[in-house]
């Protein structure tokens, strides 16, 4: 099995910083990307960013300046800081991971549990 847990989400003030965390963990063989996307009430889930193993990186175009995205290979970790944040920010953060389980698997999507991102004054 694998697990992904999230930490780091809260309420910040408009402007404000926040950093995201995310550790995959269980039965790994390896890793392909790892990444971060959102979704607000109403809107349909949407990619933040993702980071390959390679460390090639994809922004959406709102977060492209504001946001960075970093990884840990050894420890199957990884980071969004979130910089400059705005109201229209706030919204569910689930991380996201394509996991390989065994030599002889195939790569499968996986999710965490999603934290909240409030950004209000």
């Amino acid at each position: 099995q694998v697990q992904l847990v999230e930490s780091g989400g809260g309420l910040v003030q408009p402007g404000g910083s926040l950093r995201l965390s995310c550790a995959a963990s269980g039965s790994i063989f390896s890793i392909g990307a790892m990444g971060w996307y959102r979704q607000a009430p109403g809107k349909q889930r949407e990619l933040v960013a993702q980071i390959t193993v390679g460390d090639t990186t994809n922004y959406a175009d709102f977060v492209s300046g504001r946001f960075t995205i970093s990884r840990d290979n050894a420890k199957n970790t990884v980071y969004l800081q979130m910089n400059s944040l705005k109201p229209e920010d706030t919204a569910v953060y689930y991380c996201h991971a394509l996991v390989r389980r065994r030599v002889w698997d195939h790569f499968q999507n996986y999710w965490g549990q999603g934290t909240q991102v409030t950004v209000s004054s």
